[in-house]
């Protein structure tokens, strides 16, 4: 059945405000603004301009897509804070994405092989998350500091390995004779991946996955103080 949703999708967990507008299985529109700082500032006045240059309003929205990191403390709480207002506000669901599952791709929620993902951290580390039947299995590894090196990761109970370093870890796993692994190497889009953002929130939308409202996703404890941006307006219609 064709993708008949209009989904908003969005991410500032990164030096960045980035969204995308997909409607009908299309993508729309796509923005990418560089900013270290003023993401709360420029947030809504983006996703505005995003949709009334194709002629939408928040009201034709079936749901909202948000980058939930993990990322910058502060940025991870501007997306996810605006996701949970607009959906309140609109009374459509606001659906969670996680940058191992940006790192998936698209079909992320459909792809039900199970595989381990590896994401390269800002700060060195690494950290994995086991996925099976399109979900995660389970939180991200291996706790706050992340491996060291890739030689680090313990083989997976699954020979599909995707992301930061795959085909070396593939490739040193299935040395060890504990298995033959696959490994397809993949980092975060540079752009913000919102338009994959876009894209798997309409698959869970399609599979009725949509979830619990959106909350950060912390590699770390919170280090910063708690942010004090003025909350999204919520829309009236």
């Amino acid at each position: 059945m064709p993708d008949r949703s209009t989904i908003l999708a969005f991410d500032t967990s990164a030096a960045h405000c980035a969204a995308a507008l997909l409607d009908r299985g299309e993508i729309r529109a796509r923005v990418h603004e560089p900013m270290t700082r003023g993401q709360a500032e420029r947030l809504m006045p983006l996703l505005d301009e995003l949709m009334a240059i194709h002629g939408l309003t928040w009201v034709d929205l079936d749901a909202i897509g948000v980058g939930v990191g993990p990322g910058n403390f502060t940025g991870v709480r501007i997306s996810v804070s605006a996701a949970r207002g607009l959906a309140m506000g609109l009374g459509i669901p606001a659906i969670s994405v996680s940058l191992f599952e940006v790192l998936r791709g698209p079909d992320s929620p459909r792809d039900t092989d199970p595989e381990l993902v590896v994401l390269q951290s800002q700060r060195a580390g690494l950290y994995t998350q086991f996925f099976t039947s399109g979900r995660p299995a389970g939180t991200p590894e291996p706790g706050a500091n992340g491996y060291a090196a890739w030689s680090d990761i313990p083989a997976p109970s699954a020979d599909r390995i995707r992301g930061a370093h795959a085909t070396e870890i593939a490739k040193a796993l299935t040395a060890t004779g504990q298995g033959v692994f696959t490994g397809t190497d993949g980092t975060v889009p540079s752009d913000g991946g919102a338009e994959i953002i876009a894209r798997i929130a309409a698959a869970k939308l399609a599979l009725g996955q949509t979830g619990t409202p959106p909350a950060p996703l912390y590699l770390r404890p919170a280090d910063a103080a708690p942010s004090s941006d003025v909350p999204p307006v919520l829309i009236d219609g």
